[in-house]
């Protein structure tokens, strides 16, 4: 009798020190998975945790026509060209399969006025201006640029290799666009320089002798000249603006995906992955630089 009762004491020590054992495990795998979904419900950037204009889609904008090398065949929705490879590696980055980007027709002029925005971000050659963070916000930037002149082989200021002989030029820009700035604010010509609504018809206008050069983003010049107009050529370049130049995303004023971007962003630039679609989709940077 008291060997039996010795064993049953041993037996239910044993028992009571495993199911002891068992509560903690199942305690600590509890606490585990409470971590991590605490974790989750804290991460801003978490893929559920994001807050786009569309529920289950990252809606980005830009303009019509989608030029080269920044778009292919106008069709952002092809993945092909800098800006639309960098859209959807950004989406991937946070989350969003291809299938799940939606593009939507923004007037580069309009893309940096206060108010709504019916885009998550636009994409579309902006540059990061003091003037625009005012109303709007920006993301890091994606690519430093230069500015450029393209002009016909037979311009006046085909061999011009300073600012001070393209001030008698005839110079034309998109409206509202840092080329244009640079044409007014930097070579600062005798003749008022000639506006246009957008780059195709700068384009026509110098080849059809309207003007004597355009000036654009320096990979506008590269492509304009290598693969449009087989009689033309880059004047030259510009020197950066003091910090340089920058296209960055742009948003509505205060859209907190802005953080979550910046992420995806210096995740691309840290695995090489943006400098790679950079050296798939734009030309080198040899172009001569304009003297004073």
């Amino acid at each position: 009798m008291a060997s039996l009762a010795v064993a049953g004491l041993l037996l239910s020590a044993c028992s009571s020190s495993s199911d002891d054992t068992a509560a903690e495990t199942t305690a600590a795998e509890v606490s585990v998975e409470e971590s991590t979904s605490e974790s989750a419900a804290t991460d801003e950037c978490a893929y559920e945790n994001l807050t786009t204009i569309n529920p289950g889609m990252l809606t980005v904008g830009t303009d019509t026509p989608a030029y080269p090398p920044y778009f292919s065949d106008d069709d952002p929705t092809n993945g092909e060209g800098f800006e639309s490879a960098i859209a959807y590696a950004v989406g991937s980055q946070l989350g969003f399969a291809p299938m799940d980007v939606k593009w939507e027709v923004v007037p580069f002029n309009t893309s940096y006025a206060p108010g709504n925005k019916n885009f998550d971000f636009d994409i579309n050659q902006i540059s990061i201006t003091p003037e625009r963070a005012e109303v709007v916000d920006f993301s890091d930037g994606y690519y430093t640029v230069n500015q450029a002149v393209v002009a016909l082989n037979d311009s006046p200021i085909a061999g011009a290799t300073t600012i001070t002989e393209l001030k008698d030029a005839k110079l034309g820009a998109q409206v509202g666009t840092t080329s244009l700035s640079f044409v007014t604010e930097v070579v600062q010509p005798t003749d008022e320089p000639y506006v246009f609504n957008d780059t195709n018809d700068a384009k026509s206008a110098l080849q059809n002798g309207q003007i004597d050069g355009i000036v654009v983003d320096l990979p506008t010049a590269y492509y304009v000249t290598a693969a449009e107009f087989d009689n033309s050529k880059i004047v030259g370049q510009f020197q950066a603006a003091a910090g340089g130049e920058e296209f960055g995303l742009l948003f509505q004023q205060g859209n907190p995906l802005v953080n979550c971007v910046n992420k995806a962003l210096t995740t691309l630039k840290d695995s090489g992955e943006l400098q790679e679609i950079q050296d798939a989709w734009l030309a080198g940077t040899s172009a001569p630089y304009f003297k004073e």
